[in-house]
């Protein structure tokens, strides 16, 4: 028997007759058609969001290669200003240096002081639990209460340091702890990290109760033997969203101190001891209007904190491996 071969081709992708693939945009047009209403009701937020977010720090950007003085009309000088900043500014590297000296002491101290506060007060009872909530929570919502630290850390006699150390004698006169540049620095750190137990701390707490107690029986089954293992097994890869969105916080909050240093050791400090990149942009930005120069700035220190949010997300991937 004479086997015949079929000798038809296969009709080539794209071609009459043969199946067609659709474009990216294509299945996103489809995907927002079939998720019309859940895109309707994010549409408030995106339209704030690109309005008073992302167009800003595009224009920031943009505004960055120009000299505008708010008086007279935006002149191109290209890299100019970026040039200036790094090469040229001085009190920029010291605050660079600063900014960084608080971001490695404060992001990642009060990142994990918030986490292993929250842990340890879910599991207290319920009455008890959401009272320490209230007192770890209440410096971050209490306006200016840092400025209770002008008091203890005044430069007279009256001051609570300074008469604590007077009185067992480990001072002889008063110390001007805010105008002596070795201290400055010190203080405003210790001060920021008293504050740093805000919304990070409530996220942990939130998080921590939405962990599946079920898992904790499937992994003693699995041979979790301690507290522990189940930390890093089971609690910290169940709550890796309240984890990033944390991280976002404390990194945005230790990259962006200023109220707190310009409120105890005064805009400029001494010898720009207390100085960050964000009081710089401040001077230029809102006293000497040098707005290009200032955006300069901006988008620099965006830079640096989009760089870091994206290496501690790839570490915060590896939690529980």
């Amino acid at each position: 028997m004479v086997q015949i071969q079929n000798t038809t081709e296969p009709a080539l992708p794209g071609l009459a007759g043969g199946p067609r693939r659709e474009s990216r945009l294509a299945l996103l047009w489809k995907d927002i058609k079939k998720s019309k209403h859940y895109y309707i009701m994010m549409s408030p937020y995106m339209i704030i969001f690109f309005l008073f977010t992302v167009i800003p720090v595009l224009v920031s950007f943009g505004l960055s290669f120009f000299y505008f003085n708010m008086l007279e009309t935006p002149r191109f000088v290209g890299w100019e200003n970026y040039s200036r900043l790094l090469l040229g500014d001085d009190v920029f590297m010291i605050a660079l240096k600063n900014t960084f000296l608080f971001a490695v002491i404060t992001g990642p101290l009060s990142y994990i002081a918030c986490f292993l506060f929250a842990w340890l007060i879910n599991e207290l009872s319920p009455f008890v639990r959401a009272l320490m909530t209230l007192v770890f929570y209440a410096p971050s919502i209490s306006g200016n209460v840092f400025f209770i630290w002008l008091i203890v850390f005044s430069g007279d006699s009256y001051g609570y340091l300074n008469g604590f150390l007077m009185k067992i004698g480990v001072l002889l006169e008063p110390v001007i702890w805010l105008q002596n540049e070795k201290y400055i620095l010190a203080i405003v750190i210790i001060v920021q990290l008293w504050l740093s137990l805000g919304t990070s701390f409530l996220a942990f707490i939130a998080g921590l109760q939405t962990v599946d107690q079920s898992l904790f029986e499937a992994a003693a089954m699995d041979g979790i033997k301690n507290r522990w293992q189940e930390l890093w097994f089971v609690t910290l890869p169940s709550m890796r969203p309240q984890l990033m969105f944390g991280a976002v916080m404390q990194i945005t909050a230790s990259f962006a101190v200023a109220e707190v240093s310009i409120a105890l050791a005064g805009f400029p400090s001494v010898n720009y001891a207390g100085h960050t990149v964000v009081t710089h942009l401040m001077d230029y930005g809102t006293l000497r209007f040098e707005m290009g120069y200032a955006s300069a700035i901006a988008t620099i220190l965006f830079g640096i904190m989009l760089g870091t949010n994206m290496m501690t997300q790839k570490l915060l991937r590896k939690v529980g491996e």
